[in-house]
C-alpha cells in the first residue's frame, strides 16, 4: 500500500471523504441525456464561489460608515491594486447570479423538475432564491451612492404598509427612524456574515435533497426505474464524474468568457448591472428623478406600482415570488417535459415568458398612465399561469412518454 492510500485510509477511518466523493460525483448516476439547460446549477455555485472571494477582499479596505462608505468605495477603485477589477467581479457577479438562476429556474418550468418526487429540491431552490433577493438587496446600500440610498428608503417604506406592525417593522429594519448609519451597519453585517452562512446551507440541503431522488432530465424520465439487477446501477444512468465534471468545464469556459468580456468592457451595462445615479454619493435632500431598483428586482417592482393601493401592492410584489414556491401541487399534467405537453401549456408559458420579461422592462421606466395599464394586464398574465395552471394542466391531451430515455 503506497504512502498516499495509507493517509487516505486514515483520514477515511475517521472522516467520510471517499464515500462522500462516491456518493455525489464518482457514482452518482445522472440522466444520459443532460443538454445546455444543464450548465446553469453549476454555473450558480461558481458564481456563489465567486461572489464569496471577491467579497472577502472589498471588506479589507470597506468601511461601513455612512461617512467614509463612498469614499471607501471610490479607493477600492482608484487605490487599491486590481481594487477595479475585485469590485466590477463582485458586481457583475450579482447580475450574473441572477441571470444563471433565473435561466436554471426556467429549465425546472420547461423539463419538470419541480415535479413529484423533487417537490423538496424545489423547495430549497426557493429559498436559495428569496435569500439571494434579501443579499443582493442589502449589498446593493452598501455603495452609499444615491440610487443605493434612495431605493432602499423606498422599498423599506413599503413594509409599513403592513397593518398593525408595519411602521415598527419598517424601524427595526432601518435601525433609525430613516435610512442612516444604523441601517449600513446591519446590511453590512448580514450582507457579510448571516446570509452567506444561510445561502451556503441551502445550497447544501438543495444538493443532497437532488442527489437523493436522482436528476431530472429533458424527457423528464425516471431513470431509477430501470435498473441493471445485478449492479443495480440505472441503465439509462452514467458517473456525474468524470462525464459532467469534464462536460461542466465547457459551460464554466464559455460563462468565463462572457463574464470577462463584460467586466473589461462594459461592466456597467448601459446603467442595467450599475446605475449612474450610484456613482454619487448619497444626499438625504436631493432624491432623483426617477427611482428603480436593478434589473432582477424590477419584474415584482412593475407589480407593486401597477396596484393602486400601497397593501395591496405590497401582496401582490410579495405573492409574486411566493407563488412559485407552490408549482409541485399547482401542476397537474400527466407527462413532466415540455417535450411530451400539449399546446395549451406551451401557450401558458410563452405568456408567462412574455409577461415576466416585460414587467421587468415596466419595472426600470418611469411611470405613465399607459405603462402602468400595460403592467397590470401584464401582472394578471403573470399570475394567471400560475393561478389557472391546475385546470389547464389537467385537461390538457399530452404525448405518450417513453419508458426508457431514448438514444
Amino acid at each position: 500500500m503506497s504512502a498516499s492510500q495509507k493517509v487516505l485510509g486514515w483520514i477515511d477511518a475517521r472522516f467520510p471523504l471517499t464515500s462522500t466523493w462516491k456518493a455525489h460525483l464518482s457514482e452518482y448516476y445522472a440522466p444520459k441525456n443532460f443538454n445546455f439547460w444543464y450548465f446553469f446549477g453549476s454555473l450558480a455555485l461558481l458564481v456563489l464561489v465567486n461572489q464569496i472571494v471577491t467579497g472577502i477582499f472589498l471588506t479589507m479596505s470597506y468601511k461601513p460608515d455612512a461617512a467614509l462608505a463612498f469614499a471607501s468605495v471610490e479607493y477600492i477603485m482608484r487605490d487599491v491594486p486590481w481594487g477595479w477589477l475585485i469590485r466590477y467581479m463582485h458586481s457583475t457577479g450579482a447580475s450574473m447570479f441572477f441571470v444563471v438562476v433565473y435561466l436554471h429556474m426556467f429549465r425546472g418550468l420547461i423539463y419538470g423538475s419541480h415535479r413529484k418526487p423533487r417537490e423538496l429540491v424545489w423547495i430549497f431552490g426557493m429559498m436559495i432564491y428569496l435569500a439571494l433577493m434579501a443579499e443582493a438587496f442589502m449589498g446593493y446600500l452598501l455603495p452609499w451612492g444615491q440610487m443605493s440610498f434612495w431605493g432602499a428608503s423606498v422599498i423599506i417604506s413599503l413594509f409599513s404598509a403592513i397593518p398593525y406592525v408595519g411602521d415598527a417593522l419598517s424601524q427595526w429594519i432601518r435601525g433609525d427612524f430613516v435610512v442612516s448609519d444604523a441601517t449600513l451597519n446591519r446590511f453590512f453585517a448580514f450582507h457579510v456574515i448571516a446570509l452567506p452562512l444561510v445561502l451556503l446551507g441551502l445550497v447544501v440541503a438543495h444538493i443532497i435533497a437532488l442527489h437523493e431522488v436522482g436528476s431530472n432530465n429533458p424527457e423528464g424520465i425516471e431513470i431509477k426505474a430501470h435498473k441493471d439487477p445485478v449492479t443495480h446501477i440505472p441503465l439509462d444512468g452514467i458517473p456525474f464524474h468524470p462525464y459532467y465534471t469534464v462536460k461542466d468545464i465547457v459551460g464554466v469556459v464559455v460563462f468565463l468568457m462572457v463574464f470577462s468580456a463584460i467586466i473589461f468592457f462594459g461592466p456597467e451595462m448601459g446603467g442595467w448591472f450599475l446605475e449612474a445615479n450610484n456613482f454619487i454619493p448619497a444626499d438625504p435632500f436631493k432624491t432623483p428623478q426617477h427611482i428603480a431598483p436593478l434589473w432582477y428586482f424590477t419584474p415584482f417592482y412593475a407589480i407593486l406600482r401597477a396596484v393602486p393601493n400601497k397593501l395591496f401592492g405590497v401582496v401582490g410584489m410579495g405573492a409574486g415570488v411566493v407563488i412559485m414556491a407552490f408549482l409541485p401541487w399547482l401542476d397537474r399534467a400527466k407527462v413532466k417535459s415540455v417535450r411530451y405537453r400539449g399546446p395549451i401549456y406551451k401557450s401558458f408559458l410563452a405568456l408567462f415568458i412574455i409577461s415576466f420579461v416585460g414587467l421587468g422592462y415596466l419595472g426600470t421606466q418611469p411611470p405613465t398612465p399607459l405603462l402602468n395599464d400595460i403592467a397590470r394586464l401584464l401582472s394578471v398574465t403573470y399570475f394567471g399561469f400560475f393561478i389557472l395552471m391546475p385546470w389547464y394542466t389537467s385537461v390538457e391531451k399530452t404525448k405518450p412518454v417513453p419508458e426508457r430515455i431514448p438514444e
